[in-house]
């Protein structure tokens, strides 16, 4: 089980890392276009709608990353933070739902809990 710890810890990290890119991307999009608008009303508009999906991406995303980098370490309380993390991943159909599903399946096994436990 040692390797499906690694494997969801890696997932997770990977996941998050894919989300700051994807939102960062956006990002950068909205705030391009709202260059190329010459109403300054749509780009003000531009803007925010870029800010808030930045912010919302942090703050979706950051935890993913620590919960990842806990389980590396085995920390019993990134196995919780990734758990909570992986239900709500559920929601973000195919990846998020694949990723929730396996990383609940790998977490919630015996050996694991116990494994974390003693650490």
């Amino acid at each position: 089980m040692e390797k499906h710890i690694n494997v969801v810890a890696a997932l997770q990290i990977g996941y998050s890392i894919l989300g700051l890119i994807i939102a960062g991307t956006v990002f950068a999009v909205f705030y391009l276009i709202g260059d190329f608008v010459d109403d300054h009303e749509a780009e003000f508009v531009l803007s925010i709608i870029a800010n808030v999906i930045m912010v919302l991406s942090l703050i979706v995303s950051i935890p993913g990353i620590i919960a990842g980098i806990g389980l590396f370490k085995r920390k019993n309380w990134a196995r919780i933070l990734t758990l909570i993390i992986s239900v709500l991943n559920l929601f973000s159909f195919p990846i998020g739902t694949a990723l929730g599903v396996y990383s609940i399946w790998a977490l919630v096994q015996p050996e694991v809990v116990a494994d974390f436990k003693t650490t």
